[in-house]
């Protein structure tokens, strides 16, 4: 009944940036948290940030300063700037929704990941 969808990933330079989306559809009434997870080859996923349906933001200390997750509820998307990239920040991002949705004459809520993007930082 939904579906994430990220894009925006890619190939760049250490220092650059890069900024992925990440799209909701499907039969929703409304998206409580979003937040964007990491996974690098060998090692296990791990948050990065989330925002809020009010804006609150919460940031692994890794990325603090350099990445900024953002959301538009009326297009019921998300968004990762990452500025001054380094080669570790080289993984697979996955976007995550906290979602209430319509299921016949009920509403349930669900968890659900996007398919994830990958970005590759050089040296």
């Amino acid at each position: 009944q939904v579906q994430l969808v990220e894009s925006g990933g890619g190939l760049v330079q250490a220092g650059g940036s890069l900024r992925l989306s990440c799209a909701a559809s499907g039969s929703i009434f409304s998206i409580n948290v979003m937040g964007w997870y990491r996974q690098a080859p060998g090692k296990q996923r791990e948050l990065v940030a989330t925002i809020t349906s009010g804006g609150s933001t919460n940031y692994a200390d890794f990325v603090k300063g350099r990445f900024t997750i953002s959301r538009d509820n009326a297009k019921k998307m998300a968004y990762l700037q990452m500025n001054s990239l380094k080669p570790e920040d080289t993984a697979v991002y996955y976007c995550n929704m906290g979602v209430i949705y319509y299921s016949g004459s009920y509403y349930r809520r669900g968890d659900y990941w996007g398919q994830g993007t990958q970005v590759t930082v050089s040296s």
